[in-house]
């Protein structure tokens, strides 16, 4: 099992570009399975998710040509309905193919999804909205089946605006019979992409970005070409890295707008950003300042980047409050800031971070994805030694190469095996 080694205490410098938004690229890649023929997708990042998500769509009958970053994903031959346990405990964005195979095949089997350990985030309003649909679902052994002729279209309240959620009932209804209208619906950039492609696809859908979105139900689709959008997690895990590294960074390949809150969040604790048309300079403060966040649906501040940004407030002047709002588990990262000589309170859904003139390196387990990147960016101003982040494989799931890009900006960070 890998682990990364890092020696803290280099300021960042140079240009990085930042790759594919997994979360967009995982539910276009289900949504292929609304169609027969070749779709093209270009910029999909080389991550472990990615690999698990082809695996699965292999054994439905998919076959995948791969050239760099571009996919072409052939359906033509796509009869099987069974996505199996062994792949889809690995990885929570599997149960996007439910709702694709239901409304494509009248069938689909999926077993009960896992992924990061950061709270129970049930799936239960994809089966009632599935069920709504006119879907016989039921349970059996761990496995969700479902059964429908042709779906219906309805209208459905979503209790929270949950992504994958949306994603799922989204695609269902393209080929449902009548309107689909998702009212709370989540408004991330990620939603809007898979909304782009299927339009593309000949879908008619309005009102992504907003909080409704409606569907027409098409009797069949057609295959696309594709663009995915930039990670913005990714590039506000550089935006993060640089304000606390006494950076001088350029960030490529991102869109600014998708950043917002956590750019107004970076420049109140001191930094200054540059926000262009694809690309955000930042060159880190002198000091940094204490900031309060509160993790909020988009387009708040990300809770997959709040990890991240608590590392930044353990080296911060004074005391700041960290409010988690959309997984109750979020704060499981906090016990390894610890052991790096992080000052933090846990109070529920709160933690308050006292910040330290400097952490100090120590080995440390990554128990998540977000906090995987939390670790590294921790060990980047950390110093006395070698920082160890063991467990990376989580990181692997969501970050493309991510110690190569510290390494090209100065950082000395680096893999070995255990």
């Amino acid at each position: 099992m890998d682990k990364i080694l890092i020696e803290g205490g280099y300021p960042l410098s140079g240009e990085v570009k930042v790759s594919g938004a997994k979360n967009a690229a995982l539910p276009i890649l289900a949504a292929c399975l609304l169609t027969q023929g070749n779709s093209v997708i270009h910029n999909v990042p080389s991550l472990r998710d990615i690999d698990t998500i082809k695996r699965i769509m292999t054994l439905l009958g998919v076959e995948f040509g791969q050239q760099g970053h571009t996919l072409a994903v052939n359906t033509e031959n796509v009869q099987h309905h069974v996505a199996p346990y062994e792949l889809v405990k690995t990885m929570r964005a599997s149960i996007l193919l439910l709702g694709p195979l239901v409304a494509k095949l009248g069938k689909a089997k999926i077993s009960l999804p896992g992924g990061c350990a950061i709270g129970a985030r049930p799936i239960n309003l994809h089966l009632k909205a599935l069920a709504s649909m006119g879907a016989d679902m039921y349970l059996d052994r761990g496995y969700i089946n479902a059964k429908a002729r042709r779906l219906k279209g309805i209208e459905i309240f979503l209790d929270v605006p949950t992504v994958t959620g949306t994603e799922n009932i989204m695609m269902a209804a393209t080929l449902a019979e009548g309107t689909t209208v998702i009212k709370n619906a989540a408004k991330e950039p990620e939603v809007q992409d898979l909304a782009y492609f299927l339009r593309s696809m000949g879908a008619s859908i309005t009102g992504e970005g907003t909080d409704t979105i409606v569907v027409e139900g098409v009797k069949e689709l057609r295959p696309s070409e594709h663009n995915v959008i930039p990670d913005r997690i990714e590039a506000g895990t550089f935006l993060i890295a640089a304000a606390m590294c006494a950076g001088d960074v350029l960030i490529k390949n991102c869109k600014p707008e998708h950043l917002t809150a956590v750019i107004e969040k970076v420049e109140s604790a001191g930094a200054t950003v540059g926000v262009h048309l694809d690309y955000i300079t930042v060159q880190g403060p002198e000091k940094i300042d204490s900031v309060d966040i509160k993790t909020m649906p988009y387009p708040g501040f990300p809770t997959d980047l709040q990890a991240q940004f608590m590392a930044f407030m353990c080296i911060a002047d004074g005391w700041s409050m960290i409010r988690e709002t959309i997984f109750e588990n979020r704060f499981i990262h906090v016990s390894e800031l610890r052991r790096l000589g992080a000052q933090i309170e846990i109070n529920g859904a709160q933690a308050l971070v006292r910040g330290q003139k400097q952490l100090l390196a120590a080995p440390v387990m990554a128990t998540d994805l977000r906090a995987s990147a939390c670790l590294i960016l921790a060990g980047l101003v950390a110093r006395g030694g070698l920082t160890e982040v063991h467990r990376i494989y989580h990181l692997d799931r969501g970050y493309e190469a991510l110690e190569q890009k510290f390494q090209k900006l100065g950082a000395k960070i680096w893999r070995e095996k255990s």
